[in-house]
């Protein structure tokens, strides 16, 4: 990036307000982004106990009424399998393949010459570099060169690339660090927008909205699958009887 010689310190302090504004801002969508996921959570983990675990065990009633009622069951027993069985493919898989090419190895050592921790120069960058590396030996391991190169043309354009200490380096990564901080908010509000299209989240709002009119949602779905289990058990019974 070329910038002019310079800098006027009145202009590298209206950067920096904004840095601390933009800074905010962010800070209060990452909590927007994180209190929706505990919520989202929650949730989850009451249904799977109250909920997904009646599921589970009425599918497996269900599963084993279909064998009972088809007689399945009771034929492989008799029968202790047939000639006309087919035959069990015992050939062991080929070992995976190397993910990894010279192309990808080549970006890797681009990356980590680029970022690698020991060359920060505070505890904030080493933590910095230290999150790209880990970012850095997944894609590696997985042989992602796409990904190896998003990571490091993101370093290239990022305020940590840029050395010196004098007012245009300052500025320049003031600059930077404008757009770097403009554009996670876009990023959070996409992460924010997803949660809420998952169904798990649509029907947390429905629970939420009838909970507000004094309904539960959960609780009847407790009753409505413990008298299909109950059903499920007496007719599996019955058939084991006859």
């Amino acid at each position: 990036m070329l910038v002019p010689s310079g800098s006027h310190p009145q202009e590298i302090d209206d950067l920096r307000a904004r840095v601390v504004a933009l800074e905010a801002e962010l800070e209060a969508r990452h909590g927007d982004v994180t209190r929706t996921r505990a919520a989202l959570d929650a949730f989850r983990i009451r249904y799977r106990q109250q909920v997904g675990r009646l599921h589970e065990q009425l599918d497996e009633l269900e599963a084993a009424l279909a064998e009972a009622e088809l007689g399945i069951l009771s034929e492989r027993v008799a029968s202790g399998g047939t000639a006309n069985d087919p035959p069990i493919d015992v050939r062991l898989e080929s070992a995976p393949r190397s993910l990894t090419s010279d192309a990808v190895r080549r970006l890797f050592r681009d990356v980590a010459k680029a970022i690698h921790p020991d060359l920060a120069d505070t505890d904030e960058a080493r933590d910095r570099r230290h999150a790209l590396m880990i970012e850095a030996n997944r894609a590696y391991a997985l042989g992602d060169a796409e990904q190896l190169r998003e990571i490091l043309d993101a370093w290239e354009r990022s305020p940590d690339a840029v050395p010196g200490s004098d007012r245009d380096a300052m500025r320049v990564r003031l600059v930077r660090r404008v757009a770097q901080i403009e554009a996670q908010p876009v990023m959070a509000a996409g992460e924010l927008g997803g949660m809420k299209e998952t169904s798990l989240w649509k029907l947390k709002a429905m629970v939420d909205e009838e909970a507000a009119k004094g309904n539960d949602l959960i609780a009847d779905m407790v009753r409505r699958l413990n008298r299909d289990i109950l059903v499920a058990t007496n007719r599996l019974d019955a058939l084991k009887r006859s």
